[in-house]
């Protein structure tokens, strides 16, 4: 047993520090939403933030649009033309996606400087493909709603995860710690 741990070790520490941090954040981003209640139907100030954002995205793309807060939900409701499209909830403000990417990053070590640096610039890309890609939901869903499977189920996640694939590929192979020894 003690072979296959020396021989594993760079993998399991790998594997502790992405949980490890992983946790920490989640827990942190947790008692952030515990601080809104759900009872009141509040809606967290990140999720309204991506709600407003979202909706300016829509009309500089030359659609009319506004937020209602849901009657019966946490969540706001997002009308395209005057059409409901979507109701914009917690999951949609991608946090829990750059947890994971800031996870991924922190396990995958590199310089401190370079990580820091890395993590700052993926997130608030992430953030804002994100805002565009609930913009381009909207817009298809009033365009195209007998799609919405598809649309919202499929092709969007699947671009939004893409992009942190596509990041987490340039940190391990241009700034980590395994591409600078990669390169000596």
């Amino acid at each position: 047993m003690k072979k296959y741990i020396i021989q594993y070790k760079p993998f399991l520490i790998f594997l502790l520090k992405f949980f490890l941090s992983y946790v920490f954040l989640t827990v942190l981003y947790q008692f952030y939403l515990n601080s809104f209640d759900d009872s009141l139907l509040e809606v967290d100030s990140i999720t309204k933030i991506v709600g407003v954002q979202t909706q300016q995205t829509i009309e500089f793309f030359q659609y009319n649009s506004h937020l209602e807060p849901h009657p019966k939900q946490n969540s706001m409701m997002l009308f395209v033309e005057e059409k409901f499209v979507a109701r914009v909830v917690e999951g949609c403000n991608a946090i829990s996606v750059i947890i994971l990417f800031i996870a991924f990053v922190i396990a995958f070590k590199g310089n401190w400087k370079k990580t820091v640096l890395f993590i700052s610039v993926g997130s608030v890309l992430i953030y804002l493909l994100n805002v565009i890609r609930i913009a381009l939901i909207a817009i298809a869903l009033y365009q195209y709603p007998q799609h919405e499977h598809l649309l919202h189920g499929v092709i969007f996640p699947l671009f939004i995860y893409g992009v942190v694939f596509l990041l987490w590929v340039v940190w391990v192979n241009k700034f980590s710690v395994y591409a600078i020894q990669k390169k000596d």
